[in-house]
């Protein structure tokens, strides 16, 4: 029998300086058996940190031909492809050939940073492509509750996620940016 996904409620409340956006989401996100905490925390980073009411989650790490989050606009174009860790040369070529912009959020130091050293010459021809690394200062996967609430602020590039009983901040490291 296979094991189903968790299901999640989330409440982001979001206010950016950067982009003057100030804003509350509400979603259900399912976490796929395989993904970790930290994965499914850090999906939720990527949408605060390009909130915007058209912008979804999508089924993700259990679909091939879809990003983790993207944002279409009403003519079903991507505007916006967003993957997180380290996805292979032929995904990426994909994502950039298919959408507008792409965002690649990368989150584990030692693997990522080698992964872009890796990838930085191949990637650089991609002119619709940012490579974005999170440096989270805190325990981010103890805020991976079944029901989170977060206010998130973003103010000189960097993210503060509070909840009840922690604070972590995320700042990001541009490895590529459009």
């Amino acid at each position: 029998m296979a094991i189903k996904a968790t299901i999640y409620k989330a409440s982001l409340n979001i206010a950016d300086m950067d982009r003057n956006y100030y804003a509350e989401h509400n979603f259900t996100l399912a976490k796929h058996p395989s993904e970790n905490d930290l994965r499914l925390m850090v999906r939720m980073i990527a949408f605060v940190l390009n909130a915007d009411e058209a912008l979804q989650f999508t089924k993700g790490i259990s679909q091939d031909d879809e990003p983790d989050l993207w944002q279409k606009a009403l003519n079903g174009e991507i505007k916006l492809w967003i993957d997180l860790g380290q996805p292979d040369e032929k995904r990426i070529r994909k994502a950039c050939g298919r959408s507008e912009r792409v965002i690649i959020y990368t989150y584990q130091k030692g693997s990522a940073l080698a992964w872009w050293r890796q990838m930085e010459n191949t990637l650089k021809r991609f002119k619709n492509l940012s490579v974005i690394f999170l440096d989270i200062d805190g325990n981010v996967e103890e805020m991976a509750q079944r029901s989170v609430s977060l206010q998130c602020n973003i103010s000189d590039k960097e993210l503060t996620l509070i909840n009840n009983e922690h604070a972590v901040l995320i700042r990001e490291e541009i490895y590529k940016e459009v």
